[in-house]
């Protein structure tokens, strides 16, 4: 007589094959029900990330990526990037420094580093390890000659001079593809320099003609104001960030793509941009020569008293410079046919309500341009992020905060965000019409003005940055972008 065990809908003999074959099905069920649950509990790459709580990037170290110097200070495009990409998945960033494709390639195979940010071309090659992110910024490779010099039109005519060019400046294709339709051409291959050293040497005239990326081109103008670049090597390619197709596992990938949509559409990419390349759009080389010719005759003199000002008030001192610049090129003496004076052009009511006496004293006009705008910056609403607080406050220093405000409330009618200094400054100059000026509170101003003003500080700070780097001093968060 047959009987149904509990537990199994169907019915065999104790003797039956039937009965025999049952327990081994078992025994070959179980490992693969196990094997089943641990696939389900598999976790992607980026819960692992965050689980760990910080994100591994590999990078290649230069001004343009990713820099770290001996005080601490952290800078570089692809530094506030990730920054930023890291805030979105609530982790920290630690950088691994990589000397190019190869090392970075490895460090991601490994396992050792999760993201690749170091300026990485995408190769379009189909045995490529790497997977890539959307190309926020495109670059070109450029044969660079220092301005007043023969100026190539293509390598053709370059011999008999050299062309000199660091290992990581073109990709193995792009140098064979060179030697092969230009054998006359002398390549000199710099194993143990960057391309800015390089630039630099064009600069001062040792060498005639190098190779560099154009975004290093542009970068190297706000210090390097004589480079020019002479054509173009290469057809326009994307730089973005990579992950390893090895992992097999796009999680990752995935946030990487939607933060770049966001940032995109959101306006925070091209603030970044705007930052990091303050002469992309337009160069103007008397402003930049002159600049550098007063950074380096006047502005020695007239350092201590921004650094002892930003020490007060934890600002960056070159900030506090910067202003100066806009408003008086470093003149201590300056005056205006309106009555403003001294390095940071006081008017007397200014002067008067941050304790200032004298004007043109070099001192004074430091110490009270830097408590205003102290001042300016704590009227800001706290909920307001930097850098767009201190961007905010510059604003008012020059058209005034009620101006600003109007500016503000016009934003939020059309729209846009009153927080974000990319929306709001596109309202300002709406101030100076009737339609919009006659609904605010403060009325007409020159709208204009406060956007230029800013835009000439933030140009001029970075290009403090650059030239002064690892000298910021104390810094507070709503005084440094």
């Amino acid at each position: 007589m047959s009987r149904t065990t509990a537990g199994f809908p169907w019915s065999w003999h104790s003797g039956s094959s039937a009965a025999k074959i049952f327990p081994a099905l078992v025994a070959l069920a179980l490992p693969a029900c196990v094997l089943l649950q641990g696939c389900a509990e598999k976790k992607s790459h980026l819960e692992l990330i965050r689980e760990r709580g910080a994100i591994h990037v590999a990078t290649r170290p230069g001004p343009t990526t990713y820099q770290r110097n001996d005080q601490g200070e952290e800078r570089g495009l692809e530094y506030e990037l990730v920054r930023l990409f890291a805030a979105t998945q609530g982790i920290d960033v630690k950088f691994i420094p990589a000397d190019g494709r190869e090392q970075i390639t490895g460090l991601l195979g490994s396992g050792q580093a999760d993201l690749a940010a170091a300026g990485l071309a995408r190769t379009f090659r189909p045995d490529d390890p790497l997977v890539y992110g959307p190309g926020f910024q495109w670059v070109t490779r450029q044969v660079v000659y220092r301005y007043g010099y023969i100026r190539p039109s293509s390598p053709a005519d370059i011999p008999p001079h050299k062309l000199h060019v660091t290992r990581n400046a073109l990709a193995p294709e792009d140098l064979e593809r060179l030697r092969f339709r230009y054998p006359h051409l002398n390549l000199v291959l710099h194993e143990d320099k960057d391309s800015f050293e390089l630039l630099e040497m064009v600069e001062y005239g040792k060498i005639l003609y190098a190779v560099a990326a154009s975004n290093e081109v542009v970068w190297s103008r706000t210090s390097l104001p004589e480079l020019r670049a002479a054509f173009d090597l290469t057809s326009p390619e994307p730089l973005g960030w990579a992950v390893s197709r090895s992992r097999g596992d796009d999680s990752l990938i995935k946030a990487i793509r939607d933060f770049h949509d966001h940032i995109r559409n959101d306006g925070r990419l091209a603030g970044l941009l705007e930052q990091a390349y303050p002469f992309a759009d337009s160069f103007d080389y008397v402003e930049a020569r002159s600049f550098i010719d007063r950074y380096n005759e006047v502005l020695p003199e007239l350092k201590p008293y921004f650094m002892s000002a930003a020490d007060e008030l934890g600002f960056d001192w070159r900030l506090l410079a910067a202003i100066s610049y806009q408003e008086s090129h470093w003149n201590k003496a300056a005056r205006s046919p309106t009555g403003v004076r001294g390095l940071m052009m006081l008017t007397k009511q200014t002067a008067r309500q941050v304790g200032i006496s004298d004007r043109l004293d070099p001192v004074l006009s430091v110490h009270g341009g830097a408590r205003y705008l102290s001042t300016l910056i704590d009227k800001i609403p706290e909920r307001v992020p930097e850098p767009d607080r201190t961007w905010f406050a510059l604003a008012s220093y020059n058209v005034g905060f009620g101006h600003l405000e109007d500016a503000r409330v016009i934003t939020q009618k059309n729209g846009g965000d009153p927080d974000s200094w990319a929306d709001v400054k596109k309202r300002l100059p709406l101030l100076t019409e009737h339609k919009w000026y006659s609904q605010t509170r403060f009325g007409y101003a020159r709208g204009q003005e406060p956007v230029q003003f800013v835009g000439n500080i933030r140009k001029y700070y970075t290009m403090l940055m650059h030239l002064t780097y690892g000298d910021a001093g104390p810094v507070r968060n709503s005084g440094h972008p």
